[in-house]
């Protein structure tokens, strides 16, 4: 038996310049979206393993009702999920991947996409059981863009062109016998004018 799941997908909130943690704005951004999120009956709550999402996850945390313990997970970090496979992408857009590729190492390019796989198998799908079932994942752009274009069945390519902002917050569900839906996708509407489009490149603001 099998039910309806919703995951909850939120980029974490502005980082400091070295990463080690979050920005002023960035504290208040992961208030916010806790704020939002109170009253929602989370079964799970997972994290990426790196300071700024430990540090936004701790936040949202304390606003939430559920009292779910957030739980770090590997597969929920920082990682380039998926390379497009040769001849998947139009020659027009190709300058532009293999620019992002060629950012990565050969063990980045490896180990991202079996990170990824490992995130499909633990976050996605219908739930197992009788009951619907909530989850929120605390992650990166990367994976949040990744995680929509495989829901909605685009290209293996299309993720990255999918930017989200800091604390923005994405709905995916996942309805036995149904294809899944893209419920709410960087939807900023609990943060404060000053608090949104962070993270997301300027010329992309409205």
């Amino acid at each position: 038996m099998s039910a309806t799941r919703y995951l909850y997908l939120a980029r974490h909130g502005e980082a400091l310049p070295d990463q080690s943690g979050l920005t002023a704005k960035g504290r208040r951004q992961a208030e916010l979206l806790g704020k939002r999120l109170r009253d929602v009956p989370f079964a799970a709550f997972h994290h990426s393993p790196l300071p700024r999402a430990v540090q936004t996850a701790g936040l949202v945390s304390g606003q939430l009702r559920a009292g779910v313990p957030p739980e770090v997970s590997e597969a929920a970090g920082d990682y380039l999920p998926a390379a497009p496979k040769a001849g998947e992408v139009p020659a027009e857009y190709a300058d532009f991947i293999r620019n992002v590729l060629a950012q990565f190492t050969p063990d980045e390019l490896r180990d991202g996409p079996l990170l990824a796989r490992q995130a499909l198998e633990l976050f996605t799908g219908p739930a197992d059981g009788p009951s619907d079932r909530h989850d929120l994942l605390v992650t990166h752009n990367f994976l949040v863009a990744y995680l929509v274009s495989v829901a909605l069945g685009a290209p293996g390519w299309r993720w990255l062109s999918l930017n989200h902002c800091n604390a923005a917050l994405t709905v995916l569900r996942y309805t036995p016998g149904r294809p899944p839906t893209a419920l709410v996708y960087n939807d900023m509407r609990h943060l404060t004018k000053d608090l949104r489009w962070t993270g997301f490149p300027p010329e992309s603001h409205v």
